[in-house]
């Protein structure tokens, strides 16, 4: 009986001196609740509950869920589809009136436009134009902007950035001519983008007076180099072999290798510092037709008669005139921005394709109409931050921004096949952020009419389709809207007659005594403005235009309430029109304290 007993103390000595946790796991089942386990805290289930397998079960099935759900494509967006499903009236064919259309400033030429062929209008003063070619990554549009002084054209280390044609001015010792930055060029490739962007490479080529040719100097001649310099030398015009990427002198020694191209004329250059662009500029103007020398004293004295003959000019004073108006085209990536440019133009000036993302540099053109210069601007599809990764299209979207801000009216392109997406109403609201008047413009309409994929539904109809847009669009409601499909050229001609409305309304002016006349006849009882936010108005001026810009003169210095800013905004739409364009408001109050 002693052994036995001590045997048992010796027993729950060993099991107290191990722990709770290491004890063998007893044969009899537990009763009640289960105990929590040991990284669980208060007020958390444990995963041996009830609860906590539920919960376990539920992350299981919504992981099989997901994986059997297929994933999106990123070049799609969150959409929110309007639903046509009324018929529409049968439409006409469009037929386009013989208008003149300048194309960049280039000699006379026949286009063709919605079946009739129109006259290129030639301008009194064209200056010779220079071509930049190449093959992709070589310096061409590092030595564009150099040229030009400008940013202009999109630099970066990934092949193939630029796609289009790229225009501009460039001066060298009283000189000017104009500068075009060509695309990569790779004779040989059948792809879609590659061919088109030597489409449009031929395109400069043929009309340039000179050709500069740039190759990257620390690599060895490929290729692509011995195919392009075989098409130019056919050409017969005069070519310049410029050596980029030629820092030091020791390594422009290894300039000679490049001669067997076959060209005379070559130079060392490096476009990123400027080293040798001054000796390539010389050679290249030696050949150039004879153009016009300014002098200092010729530019002043048109400077002064400038400011002299054009004193309307001043955006503060009066209803001024302008020789150009400047239009934006924003949008989304793939909803037809490219093809209108290309309608509005006659020509095929940007590259169209089915591939979102096409358009990087911004393109634009100058279009004759009615006496008046419309020039517009084809810039990159807007995408979120979120979804723009490549260094290139980040480039693109800040690029696009920037000509939307620099324009005078933005045409707001929406596909209308999607519907206003999101991302739609974040492109127009930084339109009316910054200042510019809108014209909304429904795109691929007759996708949802004529062309309609299931013929046995009904077409849309113009009325419900535009009631749904506002009702996205709210606060475009003073933007007016044009149906198009711009790969027919359906009525194209609306967008050039809205363009000029809006642009006209933008410069409208009313005089301090019409508004003071329109402060009597408002009944400001009727908006609906808590008491405490209410100011009154002693009078009101408009100090700016494009955009009207009033002040009004108030008996406290603070900002209007939105609603009584929204109705003052509906009362001077309704007596003195501005459609397409927005209004602001700047408040002056009696009791504002002068700082001492």
């Amino acid at each position: 009986m002693k052994s036995e007993r001590k045997q048992a103390r010796v027993a729950g000595k060993i099991q107290k001196r191990l722990g709770k946790k290491h004890r063998q796991a007893s044969t009899r089942p537990k009763q009640g609740k289960s105990p929590r386990s040991a990284n669980t805290g208060a007020g958390r289930v444990s995963d041996a509950s009830p609860k906590g397998r539920k919960k376990i079960a539920a992350k299981k099935r919504a992981a099989v869920e997901k994986a059997r759900t297929p994933r999106r494509s990123p070049e799609f967006e969150r959409k929110e589809t309007i639903v046509p499903n009324i018929p529409l009236p049968k439409r006409e064919r469009y037929v386009a009136p013989p208008e003149k259309v300048r194309i960049g400033d280039r000699p006379a030429a026949q286009v063709e436009l919605g079946g009739s062929l129109i006259e290129d209008a030639q301008h009194p003063a064209s200056e010779p134009l220079i071509a930049i070619c190449g093959r992709p990554n070589v310096g061409k549009s590092t030595l564009f902007n150099r040229l030009t002084g400008t940013r202009r054209s999109i630099v970066g280390d990934e092949p193939g950035i630029t796609r289009d044609r790229i225009y501009g001015e460039v001066e060298w010792q009283g000189h000017k001519a104009r500068l075009v930055d060509t695309g990569g060029v790779v004779p040989d490739d059948e792809a879609l983008i590659p061919s088109e962007i030597f489409r449009q490479a031929q395109v400069a080529l043929d009309e340039a007076d000179a050709i500069v040719m740039v190759v990257d100097g620390r690599s060895e001649i490929t290729a692509p180099d011995l195919e392009m310099a075989r098409l130019l030398v056919r050409s017969g015009k005069s070519i310049f072999l410029a050596v980029n990427k030629m820092e030091s002198a020791a390594v422009a020694m290894e300039t000679d290798n490049f001669r067997t191209l076959g060209f005379k004329e070559v130079f060392p250059i490096s476009a990123e510092h400027g080293t040798g662009v001054g000796d390539l500029l010389d050679a290249v103007y030696d050949v150039l037709p004879a153009s016009e020398t300014i002098t200092e004293a010729e530019e002043a004295a048109d400077d002064e008669a400038t400011i002299v003959d054009e004193p309307k000019l001043h955006r503060t004073h009066g209803e001024y005139d302008l020789h150009e108006t400047k239009i934006a085209i924003i949008g989304r990536p793939n909803v037809g921005k490219s093809t209108l440019l290309n309608a509005l133009t006659g020509t095929k000036r940007a590259i169209v394709s089915p591939i979102a993302g096409t358009t990087r540099d911004a393109v634009d053109e100058v279009v004759t109409r009615g006496g008046h210069d419309f020039r517009f601007v084809d810039t990159a599809g807007i995408r979120r931050k979120g979804k723009t990764t490549a260094m290139a299209e980040k480039l693109s979207v800040i690029m696009a921004r920037k000509h939307l801000e620099a324009s005078d009216v933005a045409l707001l392109i929406i596909d209308a096949t999607e519907g206003v997406t999101a991302l739609d109403a974040n492109i127009g609201g930084y339109a009316h952020e910054s200042g510019r008047s809108v014209v909304i413009v429904v795109n691929k309409w007759d996708a949802v009419t004529t062309n309609r994929e299931d013929k046995s539904e009904p077409g849309a109809n113009q009325k419900v389709y535009a009631e749904q847009v506002r009702e996205h669009l709210k606060y475009l409601d003073y933007a007016p809207l044009v149906f198009i499909s711009a790969q027919k050229s359906m009525n194209v001609p609306a967008v050039f007659r809205e363009v000029a409305r809006v642009a006209k309304e933008r410069r409208k002016r009313v005089t301090t005594g019409e508004m003071n006349r329109f402060l009597k006849r408002v009944d400001f009882q009727r908006a609906s403005v808590p008491m405490a936010k209410r100011v009154r108005i002693y009078f009101m001026t408009q100090a700016a235009v494009a955009p009207p810009t009033f002040v009004l003169f108030t008996d406290k210095d603070v900002k209007l309430h939105f609603s009584f800013e929204r109705f003052l905004e509906n009362q001077i739409r309704e007596s003195f029109g501005f459609v397409g364009t927005p209004i602001w408001f700047k408040t002056k109050g009696r009791n504002k304290k002068v700082e001492e």
